[in-house]
């Protein structure tokens, strides 16, 4: 497991040009309107209510659209990931965008030490993130010190039991494939396909990924003195999570607004999955 770090860097300093230069990330879009947001925190807008003026970092920010989408609700955003080509590309679309973020080359357990011990408003971490940490307590651990007083998390994921799903059982059926819950062990990965649309051949194509069960995420949280105010579980997910199964549908973009937001949920019996969930949590004061 010691080199799961290099193979998954290896893996995202390759997509990140690709993901930068595939619509599906919609750079130009956020480029040429800046009222523009990424979809994943439109959904989310409600529920993460007022940021202006917050002193807020995103965790594993990738390529930044949601880093921009934050900072243009007025928050003073700094972005933190593990990939510098990840970093490079979040750099380039906020100087295009005349948005003045900093962005910070760390793998989120050394995130403490790289942003200096500053302590935040609002800690952010979008659909796609936990996937790729082993232990699922050192990231609370993290999360709760980079926490002020009164601060609080917000996190958008894909359900755990989305990941332990087979989506390629020839069956058509939900089929428990993989671990639910934490492992010592990663899941090993070696496939060449990314979640976005792209002509780019990868060559590094080997992960190593985890699972983390949605009590333990909530009792790593409980545990380092976090109060949870929301978990919402979803029906849909922002990308095609099971090819052949899911359709786009118009997503309600939180509660209270005739906003909607293209996710993908089960075209069938959509209320058999939990795709995904919006957790926040507060540090007490």
């Amino acid at each position: 497991m010691t080199d799961y770090l290099d193979l998954n860097r290896a893996n995202w300093d390759e997509r990140a040009p690709a993901h930068a230069a595939s619509p599906d990330y919609r750079v130009e879009r956020f480029v040429s309107d800046p009222a523009y947001l990424s979809e994943v925190v439109r959904f989310d807008q409600p529920r993460l209510g007022g940021v202006s003026g917050l002193d807020a970092v995103h965790l594993q920010c990738h390529i930044g659209t949601d880093t921009l989408s934050l900072h243009r609700l007025g928050a003073h955003v700094t972005g933190l990931d593990f990939s510098a080509a990840s970093i490079e590309q979040a750099r380039a679309l906020a100087q295009r965008a005349g948005a003045p973020i900093d962005y910070v080359e760390s793998d989120v357990y050394g995130a403490v030490e790289a942003l200096g011990g500053r302590p935040f408003d609002l800690v952010y971490t979008g659909v796609g993130a936990l996937c790729w940490l082993p232990d699922i307590r050192r990231w609370a651990q993290v999360v709760a010190a980079l926490l002020r007083p009164g601060g609080r998390l917000h996190l958008r994921e894909g359900h755990p039991m989305l990941w332990a799903l087979d989506e390629t059982d020839p069956s058509g059926k939900l089929v428990v494939g993989y671990p639910y819950f934490e492992t010592a062990e990663p899941l090993v990965w070696d496939d060449g396909s990314t979640y976005v649309e792209t002509d780019h051949e990868f060559a590094s194509t080997v992960t190593h990924e985890w699972n983390h069960g949605l009590g333990e995420i909530v009792t790593a949280l409980l545990e380092e003195g976090l109060r949870l105010t929301m978990l919402v579980e979803h029906d849909t997910v922002p990308w095609e999570a099971l090819p052949g199964q899911m359709e786009l549908v118009d997503a309600p973009a939180g509660p209270g607004t005739s906003d909607t937001v293209r996710e993908w949920r089960l075209r069938e019996r959509p209320e058999r999955l939990a795709a995904s969930y919006t957790l926040q949590a507060v540090k007490p004061a």
